[in-house]
């Protein structure tokens, strides 16, 4: 059986990530580390098949991907909907924002992410 979660082959990349983040990431990820938003345990860069997602909360099935300006592009988009599609036929909700907006409105963002979990 092929292990589908945080897989070995990947876990130089997943390192490698978490040391180079976008001022995006780490801004969110200050909101998210260690419980602080609701509670909720959020991880980085953690891989489901052969994609690796920004953040990750298990209890929720819940993934938040941070966006710059190259997923305007066409063939990023299709990249961005196949993935999407492929984490919500596991059960795993996708939700993205714009790198811009977390740098620029990050209560807003952490505003939407709340608005769309059930009642804790």
């Amino acid at each position: 059986m092929t292990k589908l979660y945080n897989r070995e082959q990947l876990k130089d990349r997943r390192r490698n990530l978490r040391r180079s983040q976008t001022d995006a990431e780490s801004k969110l990820w200050h909101c998210l580390r260690s419980r602080r938003f609701l509670g909720l345990r959020f991880v980085r860069q953690f891989s489901v098949g052969s994609y690796i997602l920004d953040f990750y909360c298990a209890t929720l099935k819940l993934a938040i991907e941070l966006d710059g300006g190259q997923h305007n592009d066409p063939n990023q988009q299709e990249y961005d909907r196949v993935r999407t599609e492929y984490l919500n036929a596991l059960g795993i909700r996708v939700m993205r924002f714009w790198n811009h907006d977390v740098l620029t409105q990050t209560e807003s963002v952490l505003a939407a992410v709340k608005l769309t979990l059930p009642s804790l």
